[in-house]
């Protein structure tokens, strides 16, 4: 049994999107990041970086727990122990892990600050919003450039390259910027949402969010952004 510590963003779905894929056996805890449950003792333990998503396989390497924290690095761990959707040697595993390693050095990065420039801080920095958006759609015109002799990303097999940059591209309205303008990435994102494991996914996601409390917002803020997220732990 793998222990899965979840929120509804983009990060956690490529993981529940893994575990419906691969059939692997996992279970839910929810940590509610608009109430500050990252920053508790027992979950900084796991994730001394106090971000979602966190797994914990009870029956790691050598039959002990193992905890893993960071998307890329939880997808590649449960691709190894799944056998599926990483090659095991061979080029076309290093051409999944660098198209899996720009996502989380470019399109995650970028499409975050977009997303607080654009949607939850829109008065902040015109100039800020505009270079983050510019880099989001920058990089989409990479992945849609990408696509243009094969259907998934890293090769002609679907792949965790693939599970990943779903967890970021679905965001594209919050970035500011139109999918239209890359339409391979967007015939992409239609084969993705098609996946019977993605609809699974979303369903985990939703039955999350519908149990959870209203948290007042200005201290929300405080805890993503501001003097809660910047304190020394």
């Amino acid at each position: 049994m793998i222990d899965a510590y979840l929120w509804v963003t983009g990060n956690p779905r490529k993981i529940l999107v893994m575990f419906e894929e691969t059939g692997l056996d996992y279970r839910v805890h929810v940590v509610n990041i608009y109430a500050g449950e990252q920053f508790a003792p027992d979950f900084l333990k796991l994730s001394p970086n106090n971000k979602v998503p966190v797994i914990v396989d009870q029956d790691g390497p050598g039959g002990a727990p193992l905890s893993v924290f960071e998307s890329g690095a939880i997808l590649e761990y449960l691709a190894d122990k799944s056998g599926r959707f990483l090659p095991t040697e061979g080029a076309g595993r290093y051409k999944v892990l660098e198209w899996l390693h720009l996502v989380a050095a470019n399109l995650s990065p970028a499409l975050g600050q977009a997303h607080y420039f654009v949607t939850e801080f829109p008065d902040a920095s015109q100039h800020a919003a505009d270079r983050f958006r510019n880099e989001t759609a920058r990089v989409f015109r990479v992945l849609d450039e990408c696509l243009a002799d094969k259907d998934w990303i890293a090769t002609a097999e679907y792949s965790i390259a693939d599970i990943s940059a779903y967890g970021r591209v679905r965001g594209w309205k919050n970035a500011g910027i139109q999918i239209d303008d890359t339409k391979r990435l967007k015939d992409w994102l239609a084969r993705m949402e098609a996946r019977p494991a993605v609809g699974r996914a979303d369903a985990v996601i939703n039955e999350m969010r519908a149990g959870l409390p209203k948290v007042d917002s200005e201290e929300t803020h405080s805890i993503l952004y501001g003097e809660r997220q910047m304190a020394r732990r």
